[in-house]
């Protein structure tokens, strides 16, 4: 089991860009399996409840995207419970919300219903105990945006977590 902190923003490209965008916080909830592979290496899928988006920096708007991300990843861990993680992660669009000026709106259908990125972590496991740390950066490389959309929108969050292992 796990539970953390996001801190996530968007990157944007293309024609026709007249915003950008700042970082907003969020967490990240969600169930972990540690599959030992070697001597050091371990293999570890997960199943993560993640809210992340952005904020527009020239209003007060804010972009919100609920995701269940399945990150599978390659895990080396030091004797000394340092530990790095690389790998892929497929994200499932819960949903998707624009608020701001006191409105709301679903832009879910506005919303690409997948995103592909990749992990780069370190962490550190306490040593004959079942708890430990993680900070990640998950690097999205889909276009979130809806189709007619000209720009390109991607995910770009990290994450601090802390976890138990049963």
């Amino acid at each position: 089991m796990k539970a953390g902190y996001n801190l996530s923003n968007i990157s944007v490209s293309g024609n026709n860009v007249a915003s950008s965008f700042s970082s907003i916080s969020g967490f990240n909830v969600g169930l972990l399996v540690k599959i030992p592979l070697c001597h050091h290496f371990s293999l570890q899928p997960e199943m993560m409840y993640s809210g992340q988006g952005a904020s527009l920096t020239d209003t007060s708007a804010q972009l919100r995207y609920n995701y269940i991300n399945v990150p599978v990843l390659l895990k080396y861990q030091h004797a000394s419970g340092l530990f790095a993680e690389t790998g892929p992660q497929l994200g499932f669009l819960v949903s998707a919300n624009i608020t701001g000026n006191g409105k709301d709106a679903d832009v879910t259908s506005n919303t690409q219903p997948s995103d592909f990125s990749w992990i780069f972590g370190i962490g550190y496991k306490v040593p004959k105990k079942r708890m430990g740390a993680d900070l990640r950066y998950n690097l999205g490389f889909s276009n979130i945006a809806g189709n007619d959309n000209p720009a390109t929108f991607k995910n770009s969050v990290f994450q601090f977590d802390l976890f138990y292992l049963f």
